[in-house]
């Protein structure tokens, strides 16, 4: 049970990490409550597939981030919003493909 509720947490907090709409301090702590989710989850080799799939889903958005910014022209707001975004979601990107080398490494060292 607590895997599927760890599980749901990461999918919850991402999806308000994702926003642009968080101020700072509700940023912070709620990637503090997202790297707490992921370290309860890296003990276990099945979630490997999980935070794969999480970290690809982040790729791609981040993409589309970085492809919408370019669409703004420098200097306005739309493109200051596009890069506070962005920043945000590089971020996040961060913690995921560290989840995913956290748990790679445990398999390598045969601590799963």
């Amino acid at each position: 049970m607590y895997r599927y509720v760890a599980r749901a947490n990461v999918d919850r907090y991402l999806a308000l990490l994702n926003g642009s709409e968080l101020a700072p301090h509700s940023r912070t702590a709620i990637t503090k409550m997202l790297i707490s989710e992921e370290d309860k989850l890296s003990h276990d080799l099945e979630h490997l597939d999980f935070a794969e799939r999480r970290a690809v889903e982040g790729r791609r958005r981040l993409n589309h981030v970085k492809n919408l910014r370019e669409s703004f022209a420098f200097g306005t707001e739309e493109r200051q919003q596009a890069d506070k975004l962005l920043v945000n979601i590089e971020n996040l990107q961060t913690l995921l493909e560290d989840l995913c080398h956290r748990l790679r490494d445990k398999i390598k060292s045969g601590g799963l």
